[in-house]
């Protein structure tokens, strides 16, 4: 896997602190690592940066058009180990919210990317289980790969997610 996408259920549960979280992790173990946004936040870029000590770029679908965020990608990840997209918002969150124009979705499907959904787990149990299917199977041209339980109460909580 050369790249992967960071997104939520929703805005706040915590994808930034979990994206600077790896790339801090990645870049700590030698890894040559690439950040990107979606959307048009510049403020999380310049901390993808800080952490990196290489530029981070944004890419959105909403301002830009599909070739141009290909190629914006495309050309940042040669001599690169790994690229993390942080995603905006919710996964299907975009421009009017009735389809996935601009949205995090859209841009992991533009790229052919693997999506590892985080998800804030602090009043929850067995119905995450729901929660995850729904999000991996509302599309089915997206790979939801994985998921990071975010906010969790501990060992016994953990284990009934």
């Amino acid at each position: 896997m050369q790249a992967f996408v960071v997104a939520g259920t929703h805005s706040g549960v915590g994808k930034t602190t979990l994206t600077l979280g790896l790339l801090a992790a990645l870049h700590k173990r030698g890894q040559r690592v690439q950040g990107f946004k979606v959307g048009p936040d510049f403020i999380d870029p310049a901390h993808h940066a800080a952490i990196t000590g290489t530029p981070s770029f944004n890419l959105d679908g909403w301002m830009l058009s599909r070739e141009y965020n290909q190629e914006c990608f495309a050309r940042a990840l040669p001599h690169k180990d790994i690229g993390v997209i942080e995603g905006m918002m919710g996964l299907f969150d975009g421009y009017d919210g009735k389809t996935e124009a601009g949205s995090t979705a859209e841009m992991a499907k533009w790229l052919n990317l693997p999506v590892i959904l985080v998800i804030d787990a602090s009043a929850m149990a067995r119905s995450v289980a729901a929660l995850v299917h729904g999000f991996q199977s509302f599309d089915p041209d997206l790979n939801v790969a994985g998921v990071i339980f975010n906010k969790i109460g501990g060992k016994g909580h953990l284990q009934y997610l």
